[in-house]
């Protein structure tokens, strides 16, 4: 399955055994697959994780490899396959190892249960007011 994203893939050339599929949610359609593929944005990697699924990554640039080595080292990737060095051969390896070898799957969903138990949001708002000051004039004095 190929989701078409911001690259507007159509899947044209691909043969019936692709699926090209338009604007999806990651929340719906991750905990569906085996592996994923992606770029690893933060927010796709940061979805991959949440989805409890093992992930090849294909990083372009900015911050894109630096994820890309982060889910390395936290065991959810057999490794990045950066797009410059893309083939078919070296993402079969990766799609391989990401979907065959179950330690990439256990891990996946330990962290998934780690991040599900977490409670984000509650502590930001509980940091809010030490970190916020109100603005001068409403019952503050000037710095």
């Amino acid at each position: 399955m190929v989701q078409s994203g911001w690259a507007g893939l159509d899947g044209g050339e691909a043969d019936d055994r692709i699926l090209t599929i338009g604007e999806v949610p990651h929340e719906w359609l991750f905990p569906h697959m085996a592996a994923l593929v992606h770029h690893c944005g933060a927010g796709t990697t940061a979805a991959g994780l949440r989805a409890g699924v093992p992930t090849v990554g294909l990083p372009v640039l900015a911050d894109q490899p630096f994820w890309a080595s982060r889910l390395v080292e936290v065991g959810v990737s057999p490794g990045a396959v950066p797009l410059r060095h893309l083939t078919t051969d070296r993402l079969a390896d990766a799609l391989t190892a990401a979907t065959r070898d179950g330690r990439y799957r256990r891990r996946a969903e330990e962290l998934q249960r780690i991040a599900r138990a977490e409670d984000g949001a509650g502590r930001v708002a509980e940091a809010l007011p030490s970190l916020v000051r109100p603005p001068h004039g409403r019952g503050s004095s000037p710095p």
